[in-house]
């Protein structure tokens, strides 16, 4: 890999702050704004390079060859983004959601969609395997879109598995983490804890979030060494089911309130000439060609050296 500049770190935090941004809206994975930006596989990399190997290193031959060998500074930089955006955008996201949420979801599916087009570029070979492997990755996240979320959870253990599997889903193109979170019905659980600083519960949550990452980059690492036209044709198939639960125009059907939050827990998709009130169809098709187009521009963006 060749030197970085601080102008290439600034780009790594914007693109994390991107990240940060879609994973505060429930149905879009940061995963999948790192796959598009063009660091993805140097996320999933670094991750798995976090190991007692590591801290021998560190012991042995001192920080310099510890940082490096972590690839600390792309980390620093693009976790920094995520987390500036999920205290700087989380609210006006929240309002957008609350507020705009066919503009949003039109701006997304547009973003998503043509993600679809990049992922599925950069599979080599169709063939068979590959079609499979699409029509799985497809299916799979198209089921777990209509899947009805379970009663509140509170159980330490099971907390543990929410936190790795909602991690899981953050790094893993086309899943939302936090879908996944009311999906288990620990959401409110874990809400509630993080308002009332229950350190117990927030731990537990945090300690399987950090298993789950660990252990999900080195699947993730061998699928890409071994199989990875096949692993793309997945990871394509998993964006692709996606777009059902960010179609921009709903009919909710049943909601729950999780605190001080409304969730939504039945809704199907409608057209926009079915829509219950305005569907505000001229500007939602404006914001997904913008989130189209955008894609494109990153992608230009990536391959710049």
């Amino acid at each position: 890999m060749s030197t970085r500049k601080l102008v290439d770190y600034i780009v790594i935090t914007l693109k994390g702050m991107a990240m940060g941004a879609a994973d505060v809206v429930p149905g879009v994975s940061g995963g999948t704004i790192a796959f598009i930006s063009g660091i993805y596989e140097e996320l999933i990399n670094s991750i798995n390079n976090i190991s007692f190997g590591l801290f021998a290193t560190l012991k042995k031959e001192g920080f310099k060859p510890f940082w490096k060998k972590l690839n600390g500074n792309f980390l620093v930089a693009l976790f920094l983004g995520i987390f500036i955006s999920l205290f700087s955008l989380a609210k006006f996201l929240s309002w957008l959601l609350e507020n705009k949420p066919i503009l949003l979801w039109s701006f997304f599916f547009g973003l998503v969609l043509a993600s679809i087009f990049l992922v599925g570029k950069e599979i080599k070979k169709w063939n068979l395997v590959a079609v499979v492997a699409l029509l799985i990755g497809a299916g799979t996240a198209y089921f777990i879109t209509t899947l009805p979320p379970n009663e509140n959870v509170a159980s330490l253990p099971f907390l543990f598995l929410s936190g790795a599997l909602a991690v899981c889903a953050m790094i893993l193109p086309g899943i939302s983490g936090a879908f996944i979170l009311v999906l288990l019905g620990s959401y409110k659980t874990i809400l509630d804890a993080v308002h009332e600083r229950d350190i117990k519960m927030v731990a537990t949550v945090a300690l399987g979030a950090i298993f789950g990452l660990l252990s999900f980059a080195k699947l993730l690492k061998w699928m890409f060494k071994n199989y990875r036209n096949t692993t793309l044709a997945l990871l394509t198939g998993f964006i692709l089911g996606s777009l059902n639960k960010i179609w921009p125009w709903k009919k909710v059907l049943d909601t729950k309130i999780f605190g001080d939050k409304t969730i939504v827990i039945a809704e199907k998709n409608v057209l926009p000439n079915t829509f219950e009130g305005d569907p505000q169809l001229i500007l939602a098709i404006g914001l997904a060609i913008t989130g189209f187009s955008l894609i494109f521009i990153l992608e230009r963006m990536a391959s710049k050296k």
